[in-house]
């Protein structure tokens, strides 16, 4: 078998001049620095916050800035080229409309040209030429190219080099080079991007940091809860189409659904203006840019109860088919005595408020109307027939995964489902047990199926995937149970908590973040665990970086709705070839703001972890890959050229 991939190996490297040359460029690019890593959480649909830290790399651009023009320029012209180098299209307007003659904006022309090349060089320093040339705009690669790799000695070529630019100018291709060269650095001062989870959930633009994702040179997704949710709906569950209607009309963002997904929500609409009134509990929760107007907070607080109803419905034959789910408390719709007006959950009676039961049979609480039943199936064909929505699901399975193991560290939304005692938890499925690692893996298994198959709308692979929204042992979710109805319908405040799994508390100490460590194959003495999903209350004192270091928790709250709560808008965490850096945000205003001002979002910088020595590719993932090539390019010399 390894002579015959041997052969196919020889195919591309038919001669020895070739493989001595491939072997040479790897063992050169194994000793490059380690690239930077950009680490992102819980965007939760905050696209102009998140594209604003994409752009700026978390502070990496700036720092280069810094660094290279060190002393030499002022804090007003470092902060013109950050904002050139973020929004170059934007920012080339307000500079052009601020010179009164040609000679003087030809002057600026030129000087830009030139600080933008040092930096493309600067920011490009440890990579290869064909990695920097892949970077640069196509149309001007030769002509960057050439004066990269201008030295202070090349007397000879300098009035090549000024003649260069002198065209661009004349031409009228300085704003194209300009811009070309603000994304190329972009590109280069972050060789990969992890998102850790939930792109989707209440905030207004999600599509749009999806089509980010897509154009963005490298990245991986590890599925958040929210993430999983529409994966569910589009691979044919019910359920989770219900739960994403229902909370994008709680958060006034039926607007995804239907403008930017093309789903009609018309059916929908009609069966809630037949069955519900107006319902405080149900009115939306409007963002305070945009406010409905009467009619259309009406229309959708009735949406809202409508698509509650069908989804507390379409849970109870869930539960009931997978007794291995063990959430029969969670029969709600059984829980009620509908005559009283009171519900009786985990052994204690609540009387009910606000209730929209108007659907509902007594008798058979979870029977749905055959009005019901024509609306769900209508909007599940709207769904999984919506060609933007089949793009960015493809894209969202294709890069993501439950958790990644990258460059030593351990990459998770949730959590590793833990007891009290620190031991892995486990489930049982279809008579076999899994716990820790086994049991995600499982989990990411049927997801994966269930995404494949999407006719299939009852079978397990469907429901796990509802699971994983909404089960005990969930890792994405990791709390005892939703309380979702009790939020509606109870006034007693202690029957909407939701406990938490153990490992949120658990998470704080050393040893037990070691144990989640080895138990995935990684090294505990080097590797950390990287968490999103809890929102970090700085505000009150908490610390993202828990157990000595171990565990870094990036959740701070790029959506608006928690930057009360956690006193900061968002965490990232940076991880170059010296070390890893956490960066606390403060709240993004606006373009504008950056455009104008010079502002940024960027507050403290966190020392994580710090090399001892400067690690280098051979030591990450894609160096791995690369050592396999090397092997198998050295049995070719072997094999081939040295019998």
């Amino acid at each position: 078998m390894n002579s015959k991939y041997l052969d196919l190996l020889a195919q591309k490297y038919d001669s020895q001049e070739k493989v001595v040359t491939e072997i040479i460029n790897l063992e050169a690019i194994l000793n490059l620095p380690k690239g930077t890593e950009h680490f992102v959480s819980d965007l939760h649909g905050e696209y102009q916050a998140f594209q604003h830290v994409l752009r700026n790399g978390s502070g990496r651009v700036k720092e280069k800035i810094r660094d290279l023009f060190n002393g030499n320029i002022y804090e007003r012209e470092i902060n013109d080229l950050a904002a050139l180098v973020y929004y170059p299209e934007e920012k080339l307007k307000l500079i052009k409309n601020s010179f009164d003659n040609e000679k003087d904006l030809h002057r600026w022309y030129r000087l830009t040209i030139e600080r933008m090349i040092k930096l493309v060089s600067y920011a490009s320093s440890k990579y290869t030429r064909s990695k920097l040339r892949k970077a640069l705009p196509d149309q001007f690669a030769y002509i960057i190219e050439e004066l990269l790799y201008k030295t202070e000695e090349s007397a000879n070529k300098e009035q090549y080099y000024t003649k260069i630019v002198q065209q661009i100018i004349s031409l009228g291709q300085s704003d194209k080079l300009i811009t070309g060269l603000a994304y190329s650095t972009q590109r280069l001062v972050v060789d990969h991007l992890h998102v850790v989870g939930d792109i989707f959930d209440r905030g207004p633009e999600p599509d749009k940091i999806m089509e980010a994702l897509i154009n963005y040179h490298s990245v991986d997704i590890q599925w958040g809860n929210h993430d999983a949710l529409w994966i569910g709906a589009f691979s044919g569950s019910k359920v989770c189409l219900a739960n994403i209607i229902r909370i994008c009309a709680r958060y006034d963002n039926l607007d995804i659904i239907e403008d930017v997904y093309g789903i009609n929500l018309r059916p929908l609409l009609n069966l809630a203006e037949k069955y519900y009134e107006d319902n405080p509990v149900f009115r939306p929760k409007v963002h305070s840019d945009k406010k409905p107007s009467d009619l259309e907070t009406s229309q959708i607080t009735k949406i809202h109860q409508a698509i509650a109803m069908i989804q507390f419905k379409l849970e109870s034959p869930i539960i009931k088919r997978r007794p291995d789910f063990n959430m029969s408390e969670r029969l709600v719709l059984e829980k009620v005595d509908y005559e009283k007006g009171e519900a009786t959950i985990y052994g204690k009676t609540y009387p009910l408020e606000n209730t929209c039961f108007a659907t509902v049979n007594p008798d058979q609480p979870d029977q749905l109307l055959d009005e019901e039943e024509e609306v769900i199936n209508k909007l599940l064909f709207s769904i999984q027939h919506s060609e933007k929505l089949a793009r960015h699901m493809k894209f969202l399975v294709k890069k993501g995964s439950l958790y990644l193991k990258y460059n030593g560290n351990l990459l998770i939304h949730g959590c590793i489902p833990l007891d009290q005692d620190e031991n892995m938890e486990s489930m049982k499925i279809e008579g076999n047990t899994y716990a820790g690692r086994e049991l995600l893996d499982v989990f990411e298994h049927y997801l994966r199926y269930s995404f494949a198959h999407p006719d299939q709308t009852d079978d397990l692979a469907t429901d796990m995937v509802w699971y994983l929204w909404t089960g005990e042992y969930s890792s994405l979710f990791g709390k005892r149970a939703m309380t979702t109805f009790e939020r509606y319908f109870i006034n007693d405040k202690a029957s909407h908590k939701e406990v938490k799994n153990p490992y949120y508390y658990l998470r704080e100490n050393e040893e037990t973040c070691r144990k989640i460590l080895e138990d995935f194959g990684l090294n505990p003495d080097q590797g950390h665990i990287i968490n999103g999903h809890t929102p970090v209350k700085e505000i009150e004192g908490e610390n993202p970086i828990k157990a000595n270091g171990k565990m870094v928790v990036i959740d701070g709250g790029f959506s608006k709705a928690y930057q009360s709560k956690t006193g900061i808008a968002g965490y990232t965490l940076l991880y170059n070839s010296f070390g890893m850096q956490l960066v606390a945000h403060t709240h993004f205003n606006s373009r504008q703001d950056v455009l104008q001002n010079g502002t940024d979002v960027l507050s403290v910088k966190r020392l994580v972890d710090k090399e001892l020595e400067r690690k280098k590719v051979r030591e990450t993932n894609v160096g791995q890959e690369l050592l396999e090539e090397l092997t198998m390019l050295n049995q070719l010399m072997e094999y081939r050229y040295m019998k």
